[in-house]
């Protein structure tokens, strides 16, 4: 999987379960709400300094940004046989 990729869509669900737009989380964290939307996207590439200035911003070890999606939450369909 891309790591960008990986990291904005943990950044967005982790964002959302935290109920913040990203206009608050952009406020909290010091980056543009452009820069948010961006990375959440998979069109930014963070460095490691700024990983960990977002899990900071989250209230996360920056690890959780790193993981790959639960069983279930990769964004695909998963079909079970009968």
């Amino acid at each position: 999987m891309d790591m960008r990729k990986l990291v904005g869509r943990n950044v967005r669900r982790i964002r959302q379960e935290k109920k913040l737009t990203q206009e608050q989380f952009a406020d909290r964290s010091g980056f543009s709400q452009q820069y948010i939307s961006g990375l959440e996207q998979g069109r930014r590439n963070p460095t490691v300094v700024t990983i960990y200035e977002l899990a900071q911003a989250l209230g996360v070890n920056h690890l959780e940004l790193l993981k790959p999606a639960p069983a279930g939450r990769s964004g695909s369909i998963t079909v079970s046989e009968p």
